[in-house]
């Protein structure tokens, strides 16, 4: 469980666990365009998070659930699957409200949990699960002290997580919102170093 109070500095350890890691213009990995990524683990061994606006076409959650031959009914929400990152992609995860946790839940931080077990899914699917909850297929994933080279390089930008901006509807939004949370104005953010 990530503490309430968290190093500032990219100098110590899990300073991004419970944040928000927001991709900047001219990313030069499509995967992770425009990307907004909740930030699940951080440490020196390296750091996971979970992509949370991206949906992937055609998917939703009762589609899924019928792939995996678990029962849907009229309780059943259809929310978007998300692309949560290229690790892993056959595996699901479910960030979601700090409400809701099993043994099988990483507390992140008091308000958001991730839960990677087949058991939230029929909770959900029953209308017993929590209150707020993503599902994504894969995660993102650094070594040792990649996820800090990148942000020297200025391909990364983190803020405070915003509990209505991580579980908010409008994934196209998401991007520009999180950037907005820090005052940046798209319109005078250039893809190109060095140009006025």
């Amino acid at each position: 469980m990530a503490s309430a109070e968290q190093p500032s500095s990219i100098g110590g350890d899990s300073f991004l666990e419970g944040k928000l890691l927001i991709a900047l213009p001219g990313m030069s990995d499509p995967r992770f365009e425009r990307s907004v990524i909740y930030m699940c683990a951080h440490s020196a061994t390296g750091a996971m998070g979970i992509i949370v606006n991206k949906p992937i076409e055609g998917l939703g959650f009762q589609e899924l659930l019928r792939r995996l031959d678990l029962p849907v009914s009229e309780k059943t929400p259809d929310s978007a699957i998300l692309f949560g990152g290229p690790v892993e992609t056959g595996r699901g995860f479910v960030l979601h409200s700090g409400e809701y946790g099993g043994t099988e839940s990483l507390a992140i931080t008091q308000d958001i949990s991730l839960t990677a077990t087949i058991d939230i899914l029929r909770a959900i699917a029953d209308g017993q699960g929590p209150h707020q909850a993503l599902f994504a297929l894969g995660y993102a994933g650094w070594g040792p002290g990649q996820i800090e080279h990148e942000m020297q390089a200025n391909g990364w930008i983190h803020c405070d997580a915003d509990i209505a901006l991580v579980f908010g509807g409008d994934m196209s939004a998401k991007w520009a919102v999180a950037l907005r949370k820090l005052g940046i104005d798209l319109s005078g953010l250039s893809a190109h170093a060095g140009r006025a």
